[in-house]
């Protein structure tokens, strides 16, 4: 049997005072409003009353601490798996508000539907089905949790309903520590639920690709 349900968990607020699109740089770990979010939605899926039959993150930092209160409470130690990581991004390093003012970044702007500053859309939604499927069918029972990052979480919604992929970043419905869940119907993904667990009011938010 496969598994029942996959919930794909969005990583907690990241320490980042200087407000830089952090992308896949080292040294950005979770803050202490990012743990105490993190054990939140970790304390919510648990919650659900259903078996978690499988624990997957990506590599990066914040999400192998957003995958920490799951090992906690369930017991299950996490999978790395690179095909959930955040995508790359010409901007990595940099205040967005600064780079979008200076004219040598304009070029990176010009086809916003691919797009021409990072990893194709297309190619992110690739992996990460890849990923959930090859989740999907190796937990014999119970539910999957992948912890993996807002871009890859968001992209794969739009693809799953049947939207184009080119979105306004600022419009994403993709919280911090935020639960996204699907089921797969014979070989067609479906959307289940939403949900926001984690208190997040205040919180800094702008180093998302």
């Amino acid at each position: 049997m496969p598994a029942d349900r996959l919930h794909l968990v969005r990583h907690g607020e990241v320490h980042n005072p200087r407000r830089v699109l952090y992308g896949r740089l080292p040294g950005y770990g979770l803050s202490a409003d990012g743990r105490r979010m993190a054990r939140q939605t970790a304390q919510y899926v648990h919650g659900l009353g259903r078996p978690i039959g499988a624990l997957i993150c990506s590599p990066l930092q914040r999400t192998r601490e957003s995958a920490e209160p799951f090992t906690v409470l369930l017991g299950i130690e996490p999978v790395i798996d690179e095909r959930v990581i955040e995508p790359t991004n010409v901007f990595e390093g940099r205040r967005m508000s600064r780079a979008l003012m200076n004219p040598m970044s304009w070029s990176h702007l010009s086809r916003p539907e691919i797009p021409s500053w990072g990893e194709p859309y297309a190619m992110v939604v690739d992996r990460m089905q890849a990923a959930m499927g090859e989740a999907w069918r190796a937990t014999e029972r119970g539910d999957v949790v992948i912890v993996s990052h807002q871009l890859p979480i968001w992209v794969t919604h739009l693809a799953v309903a049947g939207l184009p992929a080119r979105h306004d970043p600022r419009r994403r419905r993709c919280a911090l520590s935020s639960v996204t869940s699907f089921e797969l119907v014979g070989d067609v993904w479906r959307e289940t639920d939403y949900a926001e667990p984690a208190a997040t009011a205040g919180a800094v938010d702008v180093g998302a690709v």
